[in-house]
């Protein structure tokens, strides 16, 4: 049974997992939003839908906001630096009784100045107890080019097969339920699929409605492994972060694009509900992530609509290759993923 109820005036949820749905309930509204789950390779249930946090200001307001929102899949990673403020919020979350750690899917990433064998251990014991638990639900490579520990320099050594067994050994362990990689390319998933014990069951990278990745994302799903969007609402911040390096580069913001803006109007939607729904379609996990309450909310907002076959096909067309994060500092790194990829 579903409850809500108020402590100290703010409206609390207590959800339960059925099946596939997780089943959030507003102190306005009795009736239930149905949030799809999906199933890693592991057995585990994943929701189709999380919270990333990098670069999100204010995180302790920010997450309190996407918890109360329905959000149970949180992202986060040793290189972002807010582990200890998620542990502390998750912590008071459980503490207080709002919710269980089981309730919880959190992921978070071996760091780029962590890409060697020993650094796995190290980094997951750290992330560990920032978090304040004894395991994580899902642990991933953030990156196959590494960089040195002491410096933050290049480190053309990283061996990702032998990163990767030691990845396994953690699993073994019970320190996380899953691994997997983000920034990985195919070439690069593949040596790992040759050389495991343990096969990836997600890969995380940037994905959004300019840059679609339609042959990886049936490369991992032929591979059974899920694919998690980073960036799925475009980076508007991306321009400003650009021209404070001196690069005036101002990049297409997919929220204004008016294929998006159209279909949004036709259903009724924000711009960034609709572009959200077309990963959920897709069998992608989007993990937006905002500071804005209301859009936080809005955000995991997707699933009393569908887009229809002719909506499909025209954010389809709007594929055109444009990455927003490139990693340029690591281009000279023998695994750089991106080496060699032609923007359309």
């Amino acid at each position: 049974m579903a409850q809500c109820f108020n402590i100290i005036g703010i409206a609390v949820v207590l959800f339960v997992i059925n099946n596939d749905f997780i089943r959030p309930l507003s102190a306005a509204d009795t009736k239930p939003v149905n949030i799809s789950s999906l199933t890693l390779n592991t057995g585990k249930k994943i929701p189709s839908i999380g919270y990333g946090t990098s670069g999100v200001n204010g995180l302790e307001a920010a997450l309190n906001s996407a918890l109360e929102a329905g959000y149970r899949y949180i992202d986060t990673s040793t290189y972002y630096r807010n582990e200890k403020v998620m542990g502390n919020v998750i912590k008071k979350w459980i503490t207080e009784g709002k919710l269980r750690r089981e309730d919880l899917f959190l992921l978070t990433k071996l760091p780029f100045f962590g890409n060697r064998p020993e650094g796995v251990p190290k980094y997951l014991k750290q992330s560990l107890e920032n978090l304040q638990t004894d395991y994580v639900d899902l642990y991933l490579i953030h990156s196959p080019a590494g960089l040195k520990e002491n410096d933050g320099g290049l480190d053309s050594t990283t061996d990702i097969v032998a990163i990767w067994k030691e990845m396994e050994k953690q699993m073994d362990a019970g320190l996380t339920k899953a691994i997997g990689l983000s920034n990985f390319n195919k070439t690069q998933i593949e040596r790992i699929l040759k050389n495991s014990r343990i096969k990836p069951s997600s890969l995380q990278v940037e994905l959004h409605a300019y840059l679609q990745q339609n042959e990886l994302v049936d490369f991992c799903k032929e591979n059974n492994i899920l694919v998690t969007a980073y960036a799925p609402l475009g980076s508007r911040s991306m321009t400003a972060y650009n021209a404070n390096r001196g690069n005036n580069v101002t990049l297409p913001d997919v929220l204004e694009n008016p294929i998006v803006k159209r279909i949004a109007a036709k259903h009724s939607k924000t711009a960034a509900q609709v572009v959200l729904r077309f990963d959920i379609q897709r069998g992608v996990i989007p993990i937006p992530r905002s500071y804005n309450t209301e859009r936080i909310r809005q955000n995991i907002d997707i699933f009393d609509f569908e887009l229809d076959d002719k909506d499909i096909e025209e954010l389809k067309s709007l594929d055109a290759g444009i990455r927003f994060f490139k990693f340029s500092e690591m281009a000279k790194h023998p695994e750089y993923p991106f080496r060699g990829e032609v923007q359309k």
